[in-house]
């Protein structure tokens, strides 16, 4: 058994403790919120064992074998370092942290410590996505010449709401961004060449972003994230003898279709179950299982690549968090 406990008590937090009773072997024993009356609020409605009104109690919990954080993204360094400080694995919310080197802090942290460290990016881990990325892997559709995907929200926000704050991170890119890059990432790897434009609202955050990755194989992502308008949420992988085609959402999919050369489109389905959050947590069990201190499908490296990259876009854009 696998004794889970939660730091945070929001959205997120609540669709991720709903989700673990689906995982095997999984058991939500703790969560932690800066006050004991949002903790105890949130054990009541999960049944949860045990509350703390604090992130180091729920840290210092040695009945808690691992401890997913799922505050917004401002918040994940300070929280992850506390868990992994205390010597708790730690699975945290995408994404990892504000910048590179805050990350790379939290990596180098773990590493030291021989602690468990994963960014929760359940894209990686959904079944399809795997599958996608196998057929990739096995020529399906020749070699990769492009990747398109959107992910765009309507909105608005009010002023006061943190995908507007900067000192939130707020914005379209990390909190939305991360998927597309991703993806483009999952299937590239680093680009050599990154151009970025974004419109950027009265707090100085990112509105409406569109961004180019070029490689040096030739190929090419064309990206784009914003709060402005709601997009289709799809992607297209292009290769140099087919196709496969993401419907909304992209990042947790129910089916793609497969398209090689003069063939029938072949569609690939599987049933949804829970939020999607389960795959994540299966995988994290699997990795403490097998005693491993990172994720092979969501490794450290992948992690801190991107990081650097949302860095690199955020330079180019003018946006700055402090």
């Amino acid at each position: 058994m696998t004794r889970w406990g939660i730091l945070a008590t929001g959205h997120i937090a609540a669709r991720f403790a709903e989700d673990l009773r689906l995982v095997p072997g999984a058991e939500l024993v703790a969560v932690g919120s800066r006050t004991a009356e949002t903790a105890e609020r949130f054990a009541d409605r999960h049944a949860v064992p045990r509350a703390y009104g604090s992130w180091a109690e729920l840290a210092a919990d040695a009945d808690v074998d691992v401890i997913y954080v799922a505050t917004p993204h401002a918040a994940h360094h300070e929280a992850a370092l506390t868990c992994l400080t205390a010597g708790r694995p730690v699975l945290v919310e995408k994404p990892f942290t504000l910048d590179l080197a805050t990350s790379t802090e939290l990596v180098d942290t773990a590493r030291a410590a021989g602690v468990f460290l994963m960014e929760a990016m359940w894209m990686r881990c959904n079944p399809l996505i795997r599958r996608v990325c196998q057929l990739i892997a096995d020529g399906a559709i020749g070699t990769l010449t492009g990747v398109r995907a959107d992910f765009g929200v309507a909105g608005p926000f009010p002023p006061e709401h943190r995908m507007r704050a900067r000192a939130l991170g707020g914005g379209a890119l990390l909190d939305l961004g991360v998927y597309p890059i991703s993806l483009a990432h999952l299937l590239l790897g680093t680009p050599q060449h990154v151009r970025s434009w974004a419109k950027l609202g009265p707090e100085g955050t990112d509105e409406n972003t569109g961004l180019v990755f070029g490689y040096d194989s030739g190929a090419v992502a064309t990206l784009s994230c914003g709060m402005v308008g709601a997009t289709g949420l799809t992607a297209s992988i292009t290769g140099s003898t087919g196709r496969i085609d993401l419907p909304e959402p992209f990042f947790r999919p129910d089916r793609f279709t497969l398209y090689r050369g003069d063939a029938e489109p072949e569609t690939i389905t599987e049933e949804l179950v829970g939020s999607g959050y389960q795959h994540e947590a299966i995988e994290v069990q699997r990795c403490l299982a097998e005693g491993l201190t990172e994720s092979p499908l969501v490794p450290h490296s992948a992690t801190l690549e991107i990081m650097g990259l949302l860095d690199d876009i955020r330079a180019q854009i003018g946006v700055s968090y402090i």
